[in-house]
């Protein structure tokens, strides 16, 4: 009897595995950097978000002593004024949690019209250097 419900708890599990949209997120924002207006607006990006990135990523290590350090990468889509959307992290350790929460709070140069999209995608990897 086990191994006939066993059988039919196989049979209807899926087939394929579901996709990761965190990867597929990153992947677009990878190709928005490599697209024609990419660079320019990566530019603005990080003039804008160099420091206050820096600042945050230190105040959360602190706030969360001893910290977990581990590098971790954000994803977010900026809206065509600004408003980070869908943030999100992973490996969601406290660090990347905490400043995922700050990230989500900012206000970012508007991004250029992609074909096809409303919102542009950005993704951050994150590295704490000793």
């Amino acid at each position: 009897m086990f191994s006939l419900i066993t059988l039919a708890l196989l049979m209807g599990a899926p087939q394929t595995p579901a996709v990761d949209d965190f990867s597929t997120r990153v992947t677009r924002a990878k190709l928005a950097e490599g697209a024609a207006t990419g660079p320019a607006y990566q530019k603005l990006f990080w003039d804008k978000t160099g420091n206050p990135m820096t600042d945050t990523l230190k105040g959360c290590i602190k706030s969360n002593a001893p910290a977990d350090k581990s590098p971790f990468t954000l994803v977010a889509d900026i809206s065509p004024d600004g408003h980070p959307l869908r943030v999100d992290v992973r490996v969601p350790t406290p660090v990347a949690k905490c400043v995922a929460g700050q990230f989500s709070a900012w206000t970012f140069p508007k991004p250029p019209v992609q074909t096809g999209q409303t919102d542009y995608p950005i993704e951050i990897d994150v590295s704490v250097v000793p």
